[in-house]
């Protein structure tokens, strides 16, 4: 199958578009590589630097590859920075949406597998682990964004066949998550531990995610492509860790006890969440395969590597 990947040379993406391969599918790749990097590429992935927000640019992609299906991963990620730039989140998360799914219907595509998010469109939680049919009351524009592209999605598979997943993840970590940006609490840990800096815990740390690993994400990517069609998916692992359990557990693996520093909380963010994966175990055959201890051993191992050939800046 020929399968374009949004956001191809980022974490998730990177990951997502190894596994296609592997699996025999024809991959081409569009990142601005604002958060992506070169050295994520795969070699035999076409790759075309265009930012989703570009719909002229984006369109003639389209035409050139003419993919079967999209996985769309690329997004403004960040929930502090969809609150101080609410509408730059909505550009790239809503109007870049709205241009991918156009050019995917132009040149005939069959689906497309969406990256929604389980920890920021629900709000407070009524009840862990979240189903599917929890009430949705974000509390960033992130999470209002991210679920407004789910409502474009049903309409267009309404409105004109296009079918689609929505994957709703939990909090995605693991090798090649970038330990210098503002997301991805475990690689920052990481980080910090390994040059002696102090970490930072927004809030007292009790507040509760839901970790779930990259590869087993990437996965459940794929796995979308043939399945749970026009249906809205958990991948999550539906266990709560609190960051300073998270904190502590890294320290002590890494033999480092600098302690962390806490700060206010930040808005927007939920105390606690964890999402029931059921439905993807249902309907997917998806369930996670990675445990947390198993998946922060990776993550520490690879970051580890990075620190001694001086790559960890």
């Amino acid at each position: 199958m020929r399968v374009l990947v949004t956001g191809g040379a980022g974490f998730i993406g990177s990951h997502t578009v190894d596994l296609l391969l592997a699996k025999g599918h024809a991959v081409s790749i569009v990142d601005n590589l604002v958060t992506g990097s070169h050295a994520n590429l795969h070699p035999q992935a076409s790759f075309h630097e265009v930012d989703i927000t570009d719909s002229a640019a984006l369109r003639d992609v389209f035409h050139a590859e003419r993919p079967e299906a999209v996985i769309h991963l690329a997004a403004q990620m960040d929930v502090r920075v969809s609150t101080r730039e609410p509408a730059y989140d909505a550009k790239v998360n809503i109007l870049g949406s709205i241009a991918v799914i156009e050019g995917a219907l132009e040149v005939g595509a069959r689906k497309i597998v969406y990256a929604s998010s389980g920890g920021a469109i629900y709000g407070a939680p009524l009840y862990l682990p979240v189903r599917e049919d929890h009430p949705i009351n974000p509390l960033s524009q992130y999470g209002v964004t991210k679920h407004t592209v789910e409502h474009y999605l049903y309409l267009y598979a309404l409105q004109r066949g296009l079918a689609y997943t929505s994957l709703r993840y939990a909090n995605v970590y693991g090798p090649r998550q970038n330990p210098a940006g503002e997301a991805g609490v475990i690689a920052i840990f990481i980080r910090n531990l390994l040059l002696g800096l102090q970490s930072r815990i927004f809030g007292d740390g009790q507040q509760t995610r839901d970790y779930v690993y990259v590869q087993d994400v990437a996965a459940a990517n794929v796995a979308a492509l043939d399945a749970a069609d026009n249906q809205a998916l958990h991948i999550g692992c539906g266990i709560e860790t609190t960051v300073n359990e998270l904190y502590a557990r890294l320290s002590a693996q890494m033999g480092v006890l600098t302690p962390a520093r806490h700060e206010p909380a930040r808005p927007g963010e939920v105390q606690r969440i964890a999402l029931d994966p059921q439905a993807a175990a249902t309907h997917l055959g998806w369930r996670p395969r990675v445990s947390l201890a198993e998946g922060l051993t990776h993550t520490v191992n690879h970051l580890a590597m990075a620190h001694a050939a001086g790559k960890l800046a």
